[in-house]
């Protein structure tokens, strides 16, 4: 990689913000790590942004070295946008598996993938970490406990960093989008249940788009090293509140 050249990892990058984020990122100048665990993906994605694609899954520690490995000592912006949502039974009915890989992705991988590239943020004299939450980390809602339970972590861990990295050359950001349509967060919550996933949508004037969050992704990191965006809340104008949304 040109050590000139400011440096981008995003994690989650083979679809929707993530892929998204890449491309903006690699828009503005930067080159960009793509991490994710299906390589012909991020090998694709890499391939049409002059990045570099890494297969990682973000919950298994020794590939979350090697991604560190492959970045290397120098890092400028990390993107933690690997996540995702499992299921919606209510509590009494809760999937105890699907709880755990919703803590092991959202928060632990998070830990994992921030520990490993925090010393080449920290090298870089300005680095930016910036973390993709949820207004699920931040609003209840029935059926949702086990991801708005993973996502208040992930807005509990960033909030938790800043707080330790205050007099460090890096900064803590994070995003919490509202309703985002992409083509793939609801059909994985709703094991392939297209017809549920597009429920969730349905009548909504204008959700959210990958690339919607990808823009003011790009535009926080690229603010000034001494401008830290502690929290960008996100929603599409239909979406008042996480039970109040306009349909037509």
């Amino acid at each position: 990689m040109d050590t000139t050249t400011p440096l981008a990892v995003v994690t989650g990058a083979s679809s929707g913000i993530g892929a998204a984020t890449a491309r903006t990122l690699a828009a503005a100048g930067y080159h960009v790590v793509c991490a994710a665990r299906r390589a012909d993906r991020v090998e694709e994605l890499a391939r049409e942004i002059g990045g570099t694609a890494v297969t990682c899954d973000v919950t298994d520690e020794a590939q979350v070295a090697a991604l560190a490995a492959q970045v290397g000592p120098r890092l400028d912006v990390l993107v933690n946008n690997a996540g995702g949502a499992f299921g919606m039974s209510p509590v009494a009915e809760a999937d105890a598996g699907q709880w755990r890989a919703m803590y092991e992705v959202n928060v632990i991988g998070l830990m994992q993938v921030t520990r490993a590239l925090l010393p080449a943020l920290l090298a870089s004299g300005a680095g930016t970490i910036l973390n993709v939450g949820s207004t699920a980390g931040r609003i209840a809602y029935e059926g949702g406990a086990g991801y708005t339970a993973a996502k208040h972590g992930t807005q509990v861990v960033t909030e938790t960093l800043r707080l330790e990295l205050f007099d460090q050359p890096v900064r803590v950001l994070e995003i919490a989008p509202g309703m985002v349509r992409t083509e793939e967060f609801s059909a994985v919550r709703f094991d392939g249940d297209q017809a549920r996933a597009d429920a969730v949508y349905a009548g909504v004037p204008d959700p959210l788009t990958a690339e919607d969050v990808a823009d003011a992704i790009g535009w926080m990191v690229t603010r000034p090293a001494h401008v830290n965006v502690d929290s960008l809340v996100i929603k599409p104008r239909a979406q008042a509140a996480q039970h109040k949304v306009h349909r037509v």
